[in-house]
Order: C-alpha cells, then sequence, then structure tokens
C-alpha cells in the first residue's frame, strides 16, 4: 500500500463533501454527482464525451474501472482518497496524471468479501470495451 497526498485546493472540500464525482475544465466545476459506483463516470460520459478532453476527475474510489472510465472520459489528472494498483498501471498507461492519498492493490467489495466486481469485470479491459460492458448492463 502506498500514500501519497494532493494539493490541489479544491481536494479537501470534495473529500469532505457528500459528492462521489466533481469534474473540473480550466478550473470550474462542469459535473458533480452523488450516485455511487461507477454511475456518475458513464453519466458524465454520456453527457460530455466528446467534449471532455483535459479534464480534471475527483473520485472518491478510483480502482480500474474509474480509470478506464477516466481515460475514456479524456481526464488528464484524477485526484482520489482511495485507488488501487490496478488503477495506477492504467492511469500510467493512459498518461492520466494521478494523486491517490491511499493506494491498495485492488477495490474491495463493500462487505469486504473479495474484489469489487466492477473492479473485476475492468481487468483486461480497453477504455471503449469497458465503457460500453458498463452502459450495456445498466440499461438492463
Amino acid at each position: 500500500m502506498s500514500e501519497t497526498t494532493t494539493t490541489n485546493p479544491e481536494f479537501a472540500a470534495f473529500a469532505a463533501s457528500q459528492d462521489t464525482l466533481r469534474v473540473f475544465r480550466d478550473g470550474q466545476l462542469i459535473f458533480a454527482s452523488r450516485k455511487d459506483r461507477v454511475a456518475p463516470l458513464v453519466e458524465f460520459i454520456d453527457r460530455f464525451g466528446a467534449t471532455s478532453a483535459g479534464v480534471v476527475v475527483f473520485d472518491k474510489i478510483a480502482g480500474n474501472a474509474a480509470a478506464l472510465l477516466a481515460a475514456r472520459a479524456g481526464a488528464a489528472e484524477v485526484h482520489s482518497p482511495l485507488g488501487s494498483e490496478l488503477a495506477v498501471k492504467t492511469f500510467a498507461r493512459f498518461g492520466i496524471k494521478h494523486h491517490l492519498v491511499r493506494t491498495v492493490p485492488y477495490i474491495e467489495r463493500a462487505d469486504g468479501q473479495g474484489m469489487c466486481p466492477m473492479e473485476k469485470l475492468s481487468i483486461g479491459k480497453e477504455p471503449d470495451e469497458f465503457y460500453r460492458l458498463v452502459r450495456e448492463s445498466m440499461t438492463k
């Protein structure tokens, strides 16, 4: 487990908030959500996908699923209180700056009994492929 800090002035406010996701463009908040799991990132991509290159994402949990969706969204930077080692590799692969307060091997299920289903589903996937899979599962 590794730890780092984030010096973004908006991060402390985000971390203390009830929001699960905030997205900024040129220092301006353009999207916020309190939904759980990857739903906020999917909603952001649906609404802003074609125009979101270079955004800065604050996400409460940045597992590999979130990392792939951030890549799909064109994020330049991601800040999170918690991220996974799988996500770190994905951020590096797509050139996304990342600031994680705490890094764990993988994101766990809410009950602590193994790997989060989204983390598991994201392994070995490309951003577009994972986005399509999640999008399809959300409409069922």
